[in-house]
């Protein structure tokens, strides 16, 4: 497996939706909408960052992180998700892969910090925690994590675009 992460291009979005239903036709806590978030943040230009795993000419992965807003004005934000791995090429650390290039990018981009809805075990090992002062209402706090990349870390409520929303 000659595996490479890149930005993805124009052509890739048809890859990347069958990509995110079949990384997500078995998953628990999933609405199967994640598809139609990746699309809806790709037509409102608010993808900040789409990254592609590919393996050969195959794209196994996909990460997307987008702006949140935060309730006391923070800015410099970004949303983790949704992320997927092709059901064939889980377990190979490209979900890994996918979210340290996309938490360097952020670095590089001079982002202030990224949260993430997801399970506490996993994202802890790329420096996520659980904090009280961010908090996504309706989610158990444990599930929701912040990042520090800069700066003092915020307080408040958090919003994910519209987008988030989306069921078609």
């Amino acid at each position: 497996m000659q595996l490479k992460i890149r930005a993805e291009s124009p052509a890739d979005a048809p890859a990347i939706e069958q990509l995110t239903i079949a990384a997500f036709e078995n998953a628990p806590h999933t609405n199967g909408a994640e598809h139609f978030i990746v699309n809806a943040l790709r037509r409102a230009g608010q993808l900040s960052i789409s990254l592609v795993a590919q393996d050969d000419d195959e794209i196994v992965g996909h990460i997307a992180l987008s702006p949140i807003s935060i309730s006391n004005g923070a800015t410099g934000w970004y949303g983790l998700g949704p992320i997927s791995v092709l059901p064939g090429h889980q377990r190979r650390r490209i979900g890994s892969q996918l979210i340290e290039s996309a938490l360097s990018e952020l670095r590089r981009l001079g982002a202030s910090g990224c949260v993430v809805l997801g399970d506490p075990a996993y994202y802890g090992r790329f420096g996520f925690i659980a904090t009280p002062q961010l908090v996504l209402p309706g989610v158990p706090p444990e599930y929701f994590q912040a990042l520090l990349l800069t700066g003092a870390l915020p307080a408040g409520d958090v919003t994910y675009h519209d987008a988030f929303n989306a069921t078609a």
